[in-house]
């Protein structure tokens, strides 16, 4: 492939991954409390990661690589769309249409770029590395983060409890323990203010 042919590649991904700007999640903005987009999120979750990567499990973590992750795997959500963290129907197929998703977009790349990319993808969902398990401490992290501060808007919305949150966030603490302490406070905290419905009594 001439250096023209790969450009032009290239470019077709580019303009095709703007389209998950207009890809809407259930979390809202601390500000306008409209729903943050897929783009959003993606640029929140870089910054935490510059900024709390000192507190990783691993000291010798690769942070361009946790990067490279968190920048790269929604933009899947552009064919599959955003699946809510409770929703357990649309989550049961979740990995099989995020897959063909990542097969079509990275696809759009040139072959070296495309294979890289989708390794990346595969390297988050495996969630078996120190920088994945450190990306995927942060993409819990962010929304609940959120969640936090907007009242638990999306939480009520949907009925969730304080021992969902926590069940379906633990694995945080395998990238970052100290994160995973914040978290188990601040979700207590958005229970004790009533953003946040308790544990159900069995």
């Amino acid at each position: 492939m001439d250096s023209a042919a790969r450009l032009a590649r290239q470019v077709a991904f580019i303009l095709e991954v703007d389209k998950l700007k207009e890809i809407f999640r259930q979390t809202h903005n601390t500000q306008s409390r409209r729903t943050e987009n897929d783009a959003e999120h993606s640029w929140h979750l870089c910054l935490c990661v510059l900024v709390l990567a000192e507190h990783a499990n691993s000291p010798t973590l690769d942070v361009l690589r946790v990067l490279k992750m968190v920048i790269l795997h929604d933009l899947v959500e552009i064919d599959a769309g955003d699946t809510f963290a409770y929703d357990t129907a649309r989550m049961a197929d979740q990995h099989e249409r995020e897959a063909r998703a990542a097969d079509r977009i990275f696809g759009l790349l040139p072959a070296d770029q495309a294979a890289e990319f989708r390794a990346l993808w595969d390297e988050f969902e495996a969630k078996t590395t120190p920088e994945a398990k450190f990306a995927a401490a942060v993409d819990r992290f962010q929304p609940m983060l959120l969640n936090c501060h907007t009242e638990g808007t999306a939480w009520r919305r949907h009925g969730v409890t304080h021992d969902r949150v926590l069940a379906r966030n633990a694995h945080v603490a395998e990238g970052c323990v100290p994160l995973w302490e914040y978290v188990v406070k601040m979700v207590q905290e958005a229970v004790n203010a009533g953003h946040l419905l308790p544990a159900k009594k069995p």
